[in-house]
């Protein structure tokens, strides 16, 4: 099972990477910053964490907001570099790396920049639409969503019975999902507003009609 884990962090990490967009991080330094700043912000919010079961903790992931603002390949740097650093200082074990970059981080990337491309198709192009459903809404259902992936992969492998996930993890969804979305649609709501030009996704003749 590690092995499958590995090989599919590996696989995503590799095709994240894009000549032309790692070729602008290069040379936009304000870009390597947001990268970093990302990272940091990454680092702290999954430090931040409470827990019963070992693997399975509870925290903000803060990876809608950063998915909008750097795109999907650059969100999924921050978070392999935030995960390397809690890796570092001990904060993660090993074992673990590869249920919480794929679990944690790739997935909800994956799934954030997807509900994006989903709502900038089929539903008007409005400035409130992008923060209530690409920014709110959809934070709120991805913490769901990691927290039910969490469970199901610890119940495939046996670790946990049903009852344990449920009433120790599961149930928990109820009350993450909230701060996760007022997190993330705050975040998107004040870059927005003051620095539209830092969101990559946001596009002021679609979203403000001009």
């Amino acid at each position: 099972m590690q092995g499958l884990l590995w090989a599919l962090v590996i696989a995503i990490s590799l095709f994240s990477i894009d000549k032309a967009t790692y070729k602008a991080l290069y040379n936009v330094p304000i870009r390597q910053t947001g990268v970093l700043a990302c990272a940091l912000v990454f680092a702290v919010l999954w430090r931040i964490k409470a827990g019963i079961l070992t693997g399975l903790d509870l925290h903000i992931l803060g990876i809608t907001a950063a998915t909008l603002i750097l795109g999907w390949r650059l969100t999924i740097l921050s978070s392999v570099l935030a995960t390397a650093l809690l890796a570092a200082f001990g904060l993660i074990e090993f074992e673990l790396l590869p249920v919480q970059l794929l679990i944690g981080a790739f997935i909800p990337i994956l799934l954030s920049y997807l509900a994006f491309i989903v709502s900038y198709q089929y539903l008007p192009r409005h400035f409130f639409v992008y923060i209530f459903v690409c920014a709110f809404i959809t934070a709120g259902f991805i913490a769901c969503i990691k927290i039910a992936l969490g469970a199901l992969f610890y119940l495939a492998i046996g670790q946990y019975s049903w009852q344990q996930l449920a009433d120790n993890y599961v149930y928990l969804s109820a009350i993450i999902w909230l701060p996760e979305a007022m997190l993330n649609g705050m975040a998107i709501t004040i870059m927005i507003t003051y620095r539209p030009h830092w969101v990559k996704t946001f596009y002021d003749k679609d979203y403000l009609g001009s």
